[in-house]
């Protein structure tokens, strides 16, 4: 079967994902972890700004009772990795004795997402997975195992469905590869 043209971003060479795979894919995983979580009351714990389009398509797919929390952090200057990780906002409830199920734009480095899952560990969960959107393996320089993951993606900058470049391009309905800068 051919895939439906998209109109792409004039920044952007090529759509990775399409609108299509996507939503099929995060069929997938909500009824994964509907399964996995059956009979308990799961939290997903979104990981801002990247992950709020993954999350709400998610959490809509998910058969289960579950509440959402957030957590911002920064560790990206650019297209850059800085190696440091801060943390802008915090939950708003406590972690203790809950099913924590992070969800996550994506896990390149894996710098950020260990600092956060050693964070979270010390704040007794009943339970902590992670749920990827996009997995970049051969980018690690710390290994971080997500139990879901959406798609398993080759080392592009990628930009659409809420992952960004300087703020811009969350909004396209689609994940592609930005181009090059013009120099």
């Amino acid at each position: 079967m051919k895939q439906p043209t998209v109109a792409l971003h004039p920044n952007v060479s090529r759509a990775l994902l399409t609108e299509d795979q996507i939503r099929e894919r995060i069929r997938e995983l909500g009824a994964q972890i509907s399964r996995d979580y059956a009979g308990r009351n799961l939290t997903l714990v979104c990981i801002l700004k990247g992950s709020v389009i993954f999350m709400s398509d998610l959490m809509r797919e998910l058969t289960l009772p579950c509440t959402v929390d957030f957590m911002r952090l920064s560790s990206y200057a650019g297209k850059e990795s800085t190696g440091v990780v801060r943390v802008m906002l915090d939950l708003g409830e406590t972690a203790e004795g809950r099913d924590i199920l992070v969800v996550e734009d994506i896990i390149d480095t894996g710098l950020t997402l260990s600092y956060l899952m050693q964070n979270l560990k010390t704040r007794n969960p009943r339970s902590l997975e992670i749920c990827a959107f996009l997995d970049k393996p051969e980018c690690r320089k710390v290994q971080v195992r997500a139990k879901y993951v959406g798609f398993q993606i080759p080392n592009e900058f990628v930009v659409g469905y809420g992952l960004d470049y300087n703020e811009e391009y969350r909004n396209l309905p689609y994940v592609g590869i930005l181009k090059p800068p013009q120099a």
